[in-house]
């Protein structure tokens, strides 16, 4: 079965959800941990992939860098409280990632300066990606992604080498805080794998067609994200997490 656009969004955001469940209340090396973090890694690489496809159909590029910056904003202070327990802090959640990628194809696409300049421009915005989640990761697929628009091998295999990337730091990274025990640190970490799921959903579940065009379907992601970082941190209160 191929699911629509606003289709697959949906599934994404219960990935989401059951990854960020997984992060509050379950131990990320048991078997359950691993397994809803593997679902989990579907979202931000996939997020990435259909915000390029979003900026070649939207009409108006303002309005929606407006409406991403706005709640990047907005949900500053539930992803923090999410994450750390407290606010102010430099986290940013994955609406701010996608809010640099989306002005690095705005740059990419109608800017009328030299490649060069563009690619300076390119690794500022992944400097400054380091404080959202999956930082500059998200910047280079949607990017790619949009370089690539006519030409879906060529996309894949950018995504491929990208993630390859992505995974090699993030499980190097492990194993280099106790190199004399790198396995017992790595393994925890191989839910980062999971990211090889999303070319396989993508090309084998998404139609690439836009469904209904509904205002909900375009405003729940922007609203359920802060809404459940923030229900998730009171839940940990609760109940002591």
């Amino acid at each position: 079965m191929k699911l629509n656009r606003n289709q697959t969004k949906y599934i994404l955001i219960l990935a989401m959800l059951i990854d960020h469940i997984a992060w509050a209340f379950v131990p990320t090396a048991s078997l359950l941990g691993q397994v809803m973090h593997v679902i989990g890694r579907l979202t931000g690489p996939s997020m990435a992939v259909l915000l390029a496809e979003g900026y070649q159909y939207t009409k108006d590029k303002k309005k929606y860098a407006i409406r991403l910056f706005l709640f990047a904003l907005i949900s500053w202070i539930p992803f923090d409280l999410f994450e750390s327990g407290r606010w102010p802090g430099f986290e940013q959640g994955v609406i701010y990632s996608l809010f640099l990628a989306f002005l690095v194809i705005w740059m990419w696409d109608q800017l009328q300066i030299h490649k060069a300049f563009k690619i300076m421009l390119v690794v500022l915005a992944c400097f400054l990606s380091v404080f959202g989640d999956w930082a500059f990761f998200v910047i280079l697929w949607a990017l790619f992604a949009y370089i690539y628009r006519e030409n879906p091998k060529a996309k894949w295999i950018s995504f491929g080498i990208i993630a390859t990337v992505e995974v090699g730091i993030l499980l190097g990274l492990s194993a280099a805080f106790t190199p004399t025990n790198a396995w017992e640190n790595v393994k925890p970490q191989l839910f980062q794998l999971g990211v090889v799921l999303v070319p396989i959903f993508l090309i084998f579940f998404y139609n690439g067609e836009k469904g209904s065009k509904h205002p909900i379907h375009k405003w729940f992601f922007y609203v359920f994200y802060p809404a459940h970082l923030l229900v998730l941190y009171l839940l940990k209160q609760v109940l002591g997490y």
